[in-house]
């Protein structure tokens, strides 16, 4: 124990002066990224910088919640959470419980974590660059990748934990206008499911070992490399990785639908115990590939992404104080994820709010932003461009982004750039293009009929 304990405060001490030293040069320099498919299918994105003594990769696979089946929706967040609860015997290696996983990564002075999103499963290592460690750090990542153990009475202990999770769900306002306003936007695509107590009730350990089998396999696998080292070692690393999983075979996916547009505007009012009423106004946006990224992303950021500059805080907060904080913000992925627009008021208040963030909507796709207002966003924009770049986790992220969504290699050499060519004409018409105002869905958590 004192042994690790130790390594993990040279850990810590090193990648702090490292951090000190180099993030800035991180974030002001080009970056580069080298992408190759290794012999088992898998693709590879590096992106070396030798200025941190610290390797982070981040593999994605297409198992996110976007694959669950309907009736135990849930699943895919489930298989990724357990997958860090043990891992099976293997040869000569023994079976692993969650708490010797644990000392093992303590002892390594290492990081690894399992997630899963609407769209993929990731599974995440952070370790030093001594390739000795490094190594070490590998073989074990591989086995919680390969050899995940699934174990039941794990399990039973996970399910009781997230079944409380979802009735305290349930008694806050924000979670049923949240699961509302997805089940209307989306209508039936998967991005709409969420688990309830029923999906969780139908969700087993064989399910889980299933879904694993079948989707996580290296030939559906991105892996994204950031960190102090070079091709052959990044080569080397991701084949490590994916060892421990089949090298043949990769059946092709069912197709996952679009989601299907709004064909009507539709009001949904919930009621709820609360003192302020949660309202959520929005409908599908567009995939993360899509060309009017960049124009609805200033464009949002006018409308209501910018804080107290953005034209909804104008109107909603400062000019007649109907609300605290409102917001609005688009969530591109593979599909069309939502727009939305935010916000929490009184009850006497709700339909004043929703009129007056409607009225400053439905102007903004019409007439689009003044120069002014684009020019201010791009200063802001680019401005804060540095500080998504500014240490080795954050590049991951960036690079992981580019990879899974097949977007160009040189996206973050060129993003400032493409920024600036950005005119107030494109944001109208991609707001134009992307959404339609008098078809929306309003979701309205809270208040009393009285109050109505």
């Amino acid at each position: 124990m004192k042994r690790a304990l130790g390594l993990m405060r040279q850990w810590r001490r090193t990648v702090l002066l490292a951090l000190l030293a180099g993030a800035a040069g991180l974030a002001q320099a080009g970056v580069t990224i080298e992408h190759w498919r290794l012999a088992n299918g898998a693709q590879v994105y590096l992106a070396r910088t030798p200025a941190l003594p610290i390797v982070d990769v981040q593999i994605d696979v297409d198992a996110g919640s976007r694959r669950d089946p309907a009736a135990q929706s849930g699943l895919a967040g489930a298989t990724a959470g357990m997958a860090e609860k043990g891992v099976r015997a293997s040869g000569s290696e023994p079976a692993l419980d969650e708490n010797q996983l644990g000392e093992a990564w303590a002892d390594l002075g290492a990081e690894f974590d399992v997630g899963a999103s609407a769209d993929r499963m990731s599974f995440s290592l952070r370790s030093l660059a001594d390739p000795a460690l490094l190594a070490r750090a590998a073989s074990l990542a591989s086995r919680e990748i390969g050899e995940p153990a699934f174990p039941e009475e794990v399990w039973r202990r996970e399910r009781e934990r997230i079944a409380a999770g979802l009735r305290e769900a349930d008694t806050r306002p924000a979670s049923v206008a949240g699961r509302a306003f997805a089940r209307d936007v989306y209508g039936g695509h998967p991005y709409g499911q969420e688990m309830t107590q029923a999906t969780l009730a139908a969700i087993g350990i064989e399910d889980m070992r299933r879904f694993h089998a079948e989707l996580v396999r290296p030939c559906r696998a991105k892996v994204s490399v950031v960190g102090a080292i070079d091709r052959p070692g990044a080569e080397r690393l991701a084949t490590q990785l994916l060892s421990r999983l089949p090298q043949q075979g990769c059946p092709a996916l069912a197709a996952v639908p679009e989601v299907p547009p709004l064909a009507e505007a539709r009001l949904e009012r919930i009621p709820f115990d609360a003192a302020q009423v949660h309202v959520w106004i929005g409908q599908p946006g567009y995939r993360r590939a899509d060309a009017d990224h960049f124009a609805l992303t200033l464009g949002n950021y006018i409308l209501g992404g910018g804080g107290f500059v953005s034209r909804l805080t104008e109107a909603v907060r400062e000019k007649r104080g109907l609300a605290y904080s409102v917001y609005s913000g688009f969530s591109p992925g593979l599909h069309a994820g939502a727009f939305r627009i935010g916000f929490q008021t009184r009850p006497d208040q709700a339909e004043q709010a929703v009129a007056v963030a409607r009225e400053v909507l439905a102007k903004f796709v019409a007439e689009g932003p003044t120069a002014a207002e684009l020019q201010a966003a791009k200063d802001n924009l680019i401005g804060g461009f540095p500080l998504l770049l500014d240490s080795n986790r954050k590049l991951l992220g960036n690079v992981a982004n580019i990879a899974w969504n097949d977007l160009p290699l040189d996206y973050l050499d060129t993003w400032r750039e493409r920024v600036n060519a950005v005119t107030a004409e494109d944001v109208r018409a991609a707001f134009q293009r992307k959404l339609q105002p008098q078809r929306m869905v309003t979701v309205i958590v809270g208040g009393t009929d009285k109050a109505r």
